[in-house]
Order: C-alpha cells, then sequence, then structure tokens
C-alpha cells in the first residue's frame, strides 16, 4: 500500500515539475499540447486512484457486520414501517429483535399471528398470544347532532382546520371530521361516514397508532379488542354546555357511576371514563346513560340460562340488576329472557357455575364489524 502511494506521489510530481509548476516562467513561441494533455492526465489519473484507494480502505475498516438473521426477520415482517412495534421502522425492530432477548417476536401486529411465529422460529423465543388491539373513535358528535361556531372554507384536513381558532365544532373536544385519520391509514382501515365520523373497519385495523398520532384532536385511541364498553366522549366541558353543543356527549350526570356493580365509572373533570381494568363488560351502563355516550362494541349479547346444577342460593336474583332471575330457595331457577340484558353479572357470581352465557370473542368481533359496516353505509 505504502510503495503504490510512493509511485503515484512520484509520478504526480513528476509531471507537476514537467509542466513548470514552482519554477519560472519561461516564454515559448509554441506549447507541446500532446505533452501537457498526457501529462494532466496523469495527474487526474493518480488524483482518481489515491481517492479510490482511499475509500477502499474506509470501507474495509469500517463496514458493519450483517446479522444474516436479521434480514430472515424483515422477510417475514409487514414492511409497513407504521412504528406499531415501538421501533422506528420494521428494519430497527428486526435489529432489535435479533440482538435483544428481552424484546418479544410479536410486536409486529400488521404481520399478524404468521409473522411472530416465523420470527420466534428465527430468535429462538416464545411467541405468545397477543390480544388484538383496535382504534377507537371517542366521539359520536357527527355534523348532524353537533353545533358549529363558524362555516371552515380552508383545506378539507383536520390539522389545517384546528389552526383557525381550535376548529370549527362548538365542541373543542370532538372530532373535526376532515378525514385525515383515513389519509393516513396505511391499511384502509378507516373511511369516513356521511355524517363525517371516522369508522373503523376492525377486519382491516392493525393498531399501528398512525390515526391515533396525526388525530389534532386526540379523538382516537387505540385500546384491546375486549374492551367493548366505551364512553366515546373527551368533553370537560360543564354538562349544560355539552349538551348544548352535542346531542352524544357525556354531561356527567353520574348515572353509570350508580349502576356499574363493579365500580368501573369515574367522573372527573366534567366527564365519565370508565376503569378498563375494572370493566367486566356487563354494558348496564350502556343502557342507563341518558344521552347514549356510553357505546358498546358487542352487536348481541348472550342470554343467560339456567343449568341442572342450579342449587337455589337465590344469589343470581340478588345480583341481578334488571330482576330476570326468579325461583324458590334451594330449587331452579330461571332467568326471564325477555328482561336479561346479557350482563353476565350473574354468571360471575354463581358459586357453581350453573349458569351459562359465554360466548365466542371471534364471533362477536366478527359481527360487531358487520354491525358497524351497516350503521356506515346507511349512515
Amino acid at each position: 500500500m505504502k510503495k503504490i502511494l510512493f509511485l503515484i506521489l512520484m509520478l504526480l510530481y513528476a509531471s507537476l515539475a514537467h509542466a513548470g509548476v514552482g519554477g519560472g516562467i519561461e516564454a515559448k513561441e509554441h506549447v507541446d499540447i500532446s505533452s501537457t494533455l498526457k501529462f494532466t492526465a496523469l495527474f487526474v489519473t493518480g488524483i482518481g486512484t489515491i481517492f479510490g484507494l482511499g475509500l477502499a480502505f474506509a470501507a474495509k475498516r469500517f463496514s458493519v457486520k450483517i446479522d444474516p438473521k436479521v434480514e430472515m426477520v424483515k422477510e417475514y415482517l409487514a414492511h409497513a414501517h407504521c412504528g406499531a412495534c415501538g421501533y422506528a421502522g420494521c428494519e430497527q425492530y428486526a435489529e432489535a429483535v435479533v440482538r435483544d432477548p428481552n424484546v418479544p417476536p410479536n410486536l409486529c401486529t400488521p404481520g399478524g399471528k404468521r409473522s411472530a411465529e416465523m420470527v420466534a422460529l428465527i430468535t429462538g423465543k416464545k411467541a405468545e398470544v397477543r390480544e388484538p388491539i383496535y382504534a377507537r373513535i371517542m366521539c359520536q358528535g357527527g355534523w348532524s347532532r353537533s353545533q358549529k361556531r363558524f362555516k371552515y372554507e380552508g383545506v378539507k384536513d383536520c390539522r389545517a382546520a384546528v389552526l383557525a381558532g381550535g376548529g370549527d365544532k362548538s365542541c373543542i373536544y370532538g372530532c373535526l371530521g376532515y378525514g385525515t385519520c383515513a389519509r393516513v391509514c396505511p391499511f384502509g382501515a378507516i373511511t369516513m361516514t356521511e355524517d363525517h365520523l371516522p369508522y373503523v373497519d376492525i377486519r382491516k385495523c392493525t393498531g399501528c397508532r398512525k390515526c391515533e398520532q396525526a388525530c389534532p384532536k386526540k379523538v382516537i385511541e387505540v385500546l384491546p379488542a375486549s374492551k367493548q364498553v366505551l364512553v366515546a366522549c373527551h368533553s370537560k366541558d360543564k354538562g349544560p354546555d355539552t349538551k348544548k353543543n352535542c346531542e352524544v356527549g357525556c354531561i356527567a350526570c353520574g348515572i353509570c357511576v350508580k349502576v356499574c356493580p363493579f365500580d368501573a365509572p369515574e367522573v372527573k373533570d366534567n366527564l365519565s371514563r370508565i376503569n378498563l381494568d375494572k370493566c367486566k363488560v356487563c354494558g348496564l351502563c350502556v343502557t342507563k346513560c341518558p344521552t347514549k355516550a356510553i357505546k358498546d362494541y358487542i352487536p348481541q349479547r348472550p342470554k343467560a340460562f339456567v343449568l341442572d346444577n342450579c342449587i337455589g342460593c337465590q344469589i343470581c336474583m340478588k345480583v341481578c340488576p334488571v330482576n330476570a332471575a326468579t325461583g324458590e330457595l334451594k330449587k331452579k331457577h330461571t332467568i326471564d329472557p325477555s328482561r336479561c340484558i346479557g350482563c353476565g353479572i350473574c354468571t360471575a357470581k354463581c358459586p357453581v357455575q350453573a349458569i351459562d352465557g359465554t360466548f365466542n370473542a371471534a364471533e362477536v368481533f366478527r359481527l360487531a364489524a358487520e354491525k358497524k359496516m351497516k350503521q356506515a353505509v346507511g349512515a
């Protein structure tokens, strides 16, 4: 390497000396152009060789070895670069899951079950089943059910509209309805209804959180699929003001707090919020909410019925919020299906598990998607 550089430098020196660089100026009647061109070419070639060797040396000296497992993992990721895994992109997650034993193989939610299984197989980790997560729209105040402060005629984008005094809606917490979330969704899971509210197709939604990040009003929350009963409102205005601005806003009346047998709802800052860890998804608060601000994502709740091993303890009669359970002490009880709301409280409280009211979660999610699709088409 040193010998080559020395020869190159000697050639450059010779070419420069021949051209008269650094020497006195001597006037000539004729200039040998061919000789000058030869030495110019030699000079340029020498410079190019020096830089080429330098780059080759740098590439070899600072080269980064790529783990073949990283490339294999990348093949089974969704390549959506959505950030749902918590990393900047698919490549960053692939590197982390291969090199860090604490990074689980099931973080690529768009990739689904197969992606998690293949990443686990490549990395030698265990792929645990993750509960699906979906985007939930925490506002039901479409343009026909809410008031506006002024007519907005700017760019039809929520982020642009919010620059105009916080948006055109009277409720400063509500969805503006200009479809920014639908445009940023990389999976086509969000569409806008005729009433200018986002509709989330849970069959396509992967919980990537792009819509949640893009919403300037923060009315989109990505939540576990099992959380099916939610206060779909973010308004912190006082009850009378909320009622004036929106037909379906939470007015902080506290009825949900009174009727919930699990102490899940809590009214704070003029807004009811359901503690998802306490909520048993009974849906009782949904039936009692005067403004229908609480949304139930379960389209059809199973009716409870009593099995033959009932001991007649009457606990179901005591806990039933709608008095659907009846029966004599120490005799088999019955549940009136016309009254039963499918809350499942009696099923949870029965000491001998003599009440059946279970349902298939996957079927519920499918029915929920079909119901929401019909509502969106008919809106």
